[in-house]
Parts: structure tokens; sequence; C-alpha cells
């Protein structure tokens, strides 16, 4: 990688000049020399745009009237003791030229320019202080030349680059670029950089895989290059971000990387805007570079003035050297600043594209605002001047200029472009950025185009503005890579960390029930309202369908029917029994109690109906009272005709004395005080804690179901449980009178029917307990109208077969013979 063996020179070289001012009231003319000759192609990027410069002042009216520029040069990395100490005997030979050799010009005034490097400009600091000139620097910002104390006579003419970092974070999250690889210099600019870069990535969720600070020593970068190639071509990131000096370790380690053929995109600065010849090209891939310059005004004339420059008309022996070089020009024997048999018809406009584009570079900007910003200033002070001396008094330039420093520092311009140049360095300004994508191929052939804009100054989401048209131009070539740890995670997952492992790494997992994520790469999933669920794909919630156990539904209209044919045939056989109230068999089994215990049927039949339909208040409340109550007086009721009839068989055994207890109705008393008792239950439970309606939005995915909800558990269950009491008594006393004469005797079944009531709810309780929503209250009811045609079957349907089927069987006759055989036997 030696210089001399590219045959370009494509190596950036510092450019020191010497700009002079020279009262010439004759004529303008352009004067320059040169003392360090040759010179590198790529430093013409800053020699032309200096000269063109100094052409346009010394060609215009009204900027500096009556007085020239003159500049001289020199172009050197003086990063070592040999090279600072030739600069240093040049700049004493230039120093004495100047105020010797053309004494007959006056001149006045030398300002210095020095860049890109930074190196270079703190090297050569201490000697233009030593003689007092103004020194102005081109190249990119740096914080440590703003000091006024230690460089009081130094002015940096780029702007700010304080939000480069913000800049290219942008770019990458407009490519979903979040794994990407920066290489930085070991010195005070970059590590800023980097510490700004680290804080913009943080904010935007983008990673760096990997680190590399380049050691400014070249020996201890040589020691570790191995480990920094390996770092680069191990890592799976596809982006690289590259800040430094152009002179530095960095870049050998960049060209080494290029030359190894290792393709990257390469996000970097204007100043690393190298075309690098001698490397594989494959047109299915996407690499090169993204540079970030600063946004300027096209600067109109300079094109024409390259187009122009003709060797056998122009005299300056700065741009001697490049036509010498490529134009095959002779040296004038009489006069060395003139140049013989040149080609004709030749111009640098093809140099030019070959070498580097006709748009100004950053620095090539900067060094032609800093000629501008010297006239300006000197114009001013010039103006000071006349206005200070007599009328008709010759204005001469200020023999060692030191007015000039107080006009730059507060110098406010407009630049040919349009440009507002400010000069004060406390109010320099954000940089804008154009962003240029710079393509590659074989031969030193390079494709540069402008995709876009970056302005800090925009609101935020609107600063970055890419060409999308180019862009789709420019893809439709290669394939744009990517820069990811993990892909995405699509809609209807999270994101799970790794432990461990960058916040950009991370695996994907499903999103838990009832939770979605309508997003890529959401760190949460959101859990959907109450009244909606997660779809199959859990990216969307969909509203839920509210249910209950309606009229319409099966379920419900097949209870709703049993409850009603149930409440019908309870009604039938009622008027069986009041159409043969006359008759032994519903005569012996105490009239009004059946009535009493039918009736209680028919309301627990449609008590039922109350838990189908629209939960309300009422009915909630309606429901567990209603069917409390009525199933109390159904039980006590078979409570009262089993006591009935033992005490019928006790009385009429000799020698008992508890006749009146049956004449008396003793056991038509127990029906109410059995209701009485449930009412205060129904009563408390109402007062603490009433049924409600209950929205049920978990028992069943994608639906809410709306039930009524007990209120009190405690008063629920403790109604149930004297219904049960009650229904174990009446089946212990139908048990004991199990054998007692069966004729007409309906003890086996009530103490049948009681059991298969007892059975009903006891396999209630479990069941009812496992199930949710409807399903429940399906349970509840068909526990109720199971229960109740459990006791109206076992109790009435024999008795109605009897009357109905056997009509011979209930007479009086029939009776007394069935009496009178069993006494005959006895």
């Amino acid at each position: 990688m030696k210089e001399n063996e590219d045959k370009h020179e494509d190596v950036v070289r510092s450019c020191i000049f010497f700009l002079a001012a020279v009262q010439n009231p004759v004529k303008k003319e352009n004067f320059s020399f040169v003392l360090d000759v040759p010179i590198p192609t790529r430093n013409y990027q800053f020699v032309l745009p200096f000269a063109f410069a100094v052409n346009e002042i010394n060609r215009s009216l009204y900027l500096l009237p009556n007085v020239s520029l003159i500049f001289v040069f020199f172009h050197n990395n003086y990063d070592d003791k040999q090279r600072l100490q030739n600069f240093i005997n040049r700049f004493a030979e230039m120093h004495i030229f100047l105020l010797n050799h053309i004494c007959e010009y006056q001149t006045k005034c030398i300002v210095a320019i020095t860049g890109p490097m930074l190196a270079t400009s703190l090297r050569v600091t201490p000697i233009l202080q030593l003689y007092r000139y103004l020194q102005l620097t081109y190249g990119p910002f740096n914080s440590i030349l703003s000091d006024h104390e230690q460089f009081p006579n130094l002015y940096q003419m780029a702007a700010k680059d304080t939000a480069l970092a913000l800049a290219m974070v942008s770019l990458m999250i407009h490519f979903n670029w979040n794994w990407v690889g920066l290489a930085i210099s070991d010195d005070d600019q970059s590590l800023q950089f980097l510490s700004d870069l680290r804080g913009e990535t943080e904010i935007q969720r983008v990673c760096l895989a990997f680190v590399i600070v380049i050691p400014v020593n070249m020996e201890l970068y040589m020691s570790r290059a191995e480990m920094y190639n390996n770092q680069i071509e191990t890592s799976s990131t596809n982006v690289v971000t590259i800040y430094g000096d152009t002179d530095s370790t960095l870049a050998v380690c960049f060209r080494m990387w290029v030359s190894q053929g290792i393709q990257r995109i390469w996000v970097t600065t204007s100043q690393w805007d190298v075309t690098t010849s001698k490397r594989d090209f494959t047109v299915d891939s996407f690499h090169g570079t993204l540079a970030f310059a600063h946004h300027h005004a096209e600067i109109s004339g300079f094109k024409n003035f390259v187009q122009t420059l003709n060797p056998s008309k122009y005299t300056d022996i700065t741009l001697a050297g490049l036509e010498w070089m490529y134009f095959s020009c002779e040296a004038s024997t009489s006069n060395c600043k003139t140049l013989e048999n040149c080609s004709s018809n030749v111009s640098l406009e093809w140099l030019m594209l070959q070498i580097f584009d006709m748009a100004f570079s950053d620095d090539g900007y900067d060094v032609y605002n800093a000629v501008y910003a010297m006239a300006h200033s000197l114009h001013e002070m010039l103006l000071q001047q006349a206005e200070n001396q007599p009328i008709n008094t010759l204005t001469a330039l200020d023999s060692d200029c030191s007015q000039l420093c107080l006009f730059l520092q507060n110098m406010h311009f407009v630049n040919p472009a349009g440009d507002v140049i400010n000069m004060n360095q406390k109010e320099k300004l954000q940089a804008e950025y154009g962003i240029y994508y710079i393509y590659n191929f074989p031969h030193g052939v390079g494709l540069k185009v402008k995709i876009g804009e970056f302005k800090p100054y925009f609101p935020h989401g609107q600063q970055l503005h890419l060409y999308e048209d180019m862009i789709q131009h420019l893809s439709a070539f290669p394939q744009m890579p990517s820069a990811v740890c993990s892909a995405d995670c699509p809609p209807g997952f999270r994101k799970f960390q790794q432990e461990g492992m960058a916040a950009c790494c991370f695996d994907c997992t499903p999103c838990p029930a009832n939770e979605i994520s309508n997003e890529t790469d959401m760190d949460q999933c959101l859990k959907c309202p109450d009244d909606q669920y997660a779809n199959a794909e859990q990216n969307h919630c969909l509203r839920k369908d509210v249910t209950f156990l309606a009229f319409d539904d099966p379920l419900g209209m097949t209870l709703a029917c049993m409850a009603l044919c149930l409440s019908a045939l309870t009604g039938l056989v009622l008027g069986i029994f009041v159409k043969h109230q006359d008759t032994p068999i519903v005569k012996a089994n105490n009239l009004t109690l059946s009535y009493i215990l039918l009736i209680s049927f028919i309301f627990c039949f449609l008590c039922s109906l109350l838990f189908i339909g629209h939960p309300n208040s009422v009915t909630c409340i309606l429901q567990q009272i209603t069917y409390g109550v009525s199933f109390t007086v159904a039980v006590s009721t078979v409570l009262a005709k089993t006591i009935t009839v033992v005490l019928a068989f006790k009385v009429t055994t000799p020698g008992r004395r508890m006749k009146w207890l049956l004449v008396s109705g003793v056991p038509n008393y127990i029906i109410p005080i059995c209701t009485i008792i449930q009412i205060i239950l129904c009563a408390i439970w109402l007062g603490t804690s009433p049924p409600s309606v209950d929205i049920d939005a978990h028992s069943e995915h994608g639906h809410i179901i709306i039930v009524c909800n007990k209120g009190s558990v405690t008063a629920f269950f403790s109604v149930l449980g004297y219904l049960g009491s009650l229904a174990l008594g009446s089946f212990t006393v139908a048990f004991l009178a199990r054998n007692l004469p069966d004729t007409f005797n309906e003890a086996k079944f009530l103490t049948f029917s009681i059991l298969l009531f007892c059975s009903v709810w006891v396999t209630f309780l479990p069941v009812y307990h496992s199930t949710k929503g409807k399903v429940m209250v399906a349970v509840e009811v068909f526990s109720i109208l199971a229960s109740s045609a459990g006791l109206l079957g076992c109790i009435f349907v024999p008795k109605c077969y009897i009357i109905l089927l056997k009509p011979e069987r209930n007479s009086l006759q029939k009776l007394r013979e069935k009496t009178f055989s069993r006494t005959h036997i006895s």
C-alpha cells in the first residue's frame, strides 16, 4: 500500500496556503507561487477551489478594488520531525521571499489556511503564532481548536458536526438497520463521536455489533491488525460506520479491509469519499459508501473555470505542475512561469472527471469560504480606514494588519453561492448534511448519487428526507442488505431478550392467551379489554359476543318447554284431584295438603323460567327468592303429609292418646312455620348481599356471558342447607313409616320421592361448581325441574294411575274387602 505504487496517487495530504494581499492600483492580476512539488492528484480538490476563489476576487470590481491576492502553498503530512523541519525551513524561505522579492507589489496581510488534518494544523500553529499570522482551518470542526485563549488567531471554517451521529442513526432507522459496526481512531474527536453515537443508538434502539478503536501508533496497530480484521470478518453485520482522520492508521486499516475484498456498507463522512480500484466486483451485491457531506449550494462558474484552464494561456506555476504531468508541456527556457509546446485544445475537464467530481467537497468548500472570509474582512478594514482618513488621501494597507483579526472574528457575509458564512466561533451552527451513495466499479470507475438530506433544525421525524425515486432506482440494481441481529418478531409475537446479549438480539415468543401484538418487534403484548378477545393469530382484538341462557337458545328453549310441560302436567293432576276429591284415595291422603303440594310444584316449575332470558336485577332477585320459598313450601308439605300418615296410624292403635294432634291439624302448621323461617333467611340474604347481574368475560373464549351473581355465597348455601334439612327430616319420618299398612298409604312413595329429591341436589352441588356460564345456569334449572318432577311423579303418578286406570280399587267397598281379608288371615 505504498503511495508510489498507486498510479492515481489518491492519497490526501495536508495542504497549507498562504494568502497575501498586495496593493496594485493599475491592474488586478493573478499571482501564485509553489515551493513544494510534485502535487498529489487528490490535493487538487483544495488547490483548484482556492485558485478559483482568488481568481473571482481578483476579477471583482466590488470586493477589494485595487487589491490583488497572491498565494503560496505547501502540501505534505507533517507527521514526523524531518517533514516538520522541512516545512519550517521552507516557511522561512517563503516569508523572506514575500517580504523581499515582491516588494514592488506592497505585500501586506498574510493569512495562513491550514488543513484538512487536525494534526497538521496543530503542528504548524506555534510557528504561525510566532510570525503573528492569522490562521484559518478547513477540515472537520474540532472542539480543541475552539479554545480562543490557546489559539487566539485561529478560526475554523467548517460547521459543527454535533448532529452527525443523529443523522447517521436516522438513516439506519430508515433502512431498518439496528445491528451496525463502528471503527474509529483513538483520538479525542473520534471518542466524542463514539459518545454521541452511543447516546443516539440507545434512544433509537440501534445496537453496535462491535466497536473498533484503532490506535494512532502504527506499531501498536500492526500488532493488533489481525485481531481487527477477524473482528470485522466474523461479525454478522453488513453495515460499518467509519469515523476519523483519513491520514491516520484507521485509513490504513480501511484500505486493508477493502483490498481483502470485505464488502460492507460503509457509513462515513465525505472525507472518506475515495474510489478504490483493483478489487472484485459482483453485480448482485450492494456494497459501497454512504457519505454524509455538509450541505451547500453549488458554486456557479467553477466547472467553466476548470474547463477553460488552458496551459498555453495560464502562467500559474501552481497549476503548471498539473499541466506538466498530464499534458506533456515543456518549461520555457526564458521564463520559468511559462509552459510551451502543450497540446492544443486541451483543458482540465477530462482530468477532473478522472480524479474527482466537479462539485466542491466539504474541505474544498471551506477553502473557498476561507479565501472570501479573508477578503471580506480586509475589505471592511479598508473601508473603515478610508472613513477615518482625510479626503483625497490614498488608502494604504496597514503594514501588519493588526486590526484584521477584529474584523474577521465577527464577520458575517454571503458567499457567491448564496450561503451565509458566520466567522463567530461561538455562533457556529450545526451542519446540514447531504447524503451520497458512492458505488465503486472495477478500474477506478465510480458512481456517486445524492440520495437525500438531513436538516437538524427541522422537527423530529422530519429531519431526514430521502429521494425515494433515486433509492428505488439504486435498489433495482443491487439488493439492499439487512443489518439486524435478530429477525423481526411478527405481529402475534413479542421479543424475549437473550441474557447477556445486546438489546437488538432477542428471541420471538407467542403472546399469552387473550393478549396481542399488532406491530413488529413489540417488547410486551397488549391484553385485550374484557369485552374483546384475541383472534387466532393474536394480532387483533375482536369484540366478544354477549351470550346468556336465552329462550331462543336450543338449551334454553328445551328447558323452557320442559318447565311449561311439567307445569301443565301438574295443573292436569290438580284438576284430576279436584274432580275426584270425593273418592277414598284422594280423601285418605289429606286433600288440602295435596292441593298445596301441587300448587307449590307449579311455582317450582315456573320459577325456572326466571333463570332463562336476559338477566336483570329484578329477575336475579326473584330467581333465588321464588326458588327458595317454593321449594320450602313443597318440601315442608311433604313433611306435613309424612307426619300426617304417621299420626293417622298411631291414633288408630289401641291405647294411644295422640288423637288430639291429628284432629287439631297440628301437621298443617308445619308449612307456614317452615316457610317463615325460609323467608327470614331470604330477607337476611337480600339485606346483606343480594343477587345481582354479573358479566363473565373469561369462562368462554370469545363470549361475554351475562349471569346472575349469587351475592352472598353463605346465604345461598344457607337456603340450600335449610331445604336439605327439611328434606332429610321428611326422609327420616317417611322411612320410619314405610312398614305401616299400605292401603292408600303413601309413606313408601314419600320416602322414595324425598330420596330422589336429595339425590338430585347432592349431584347438583359438584356439577354446579365445575361448570361456568350459561351451562351452570342450565344445570341449576335442570336440577329444579328434575327434583320437582321427581316429587310429582313419585307422589301423584301412582294415585292418578288408580284414579284413571283402576277405578275399581278407588272405592270404599274394595277397601273393606281388603281390610277383612287381612283380618281373617291374621
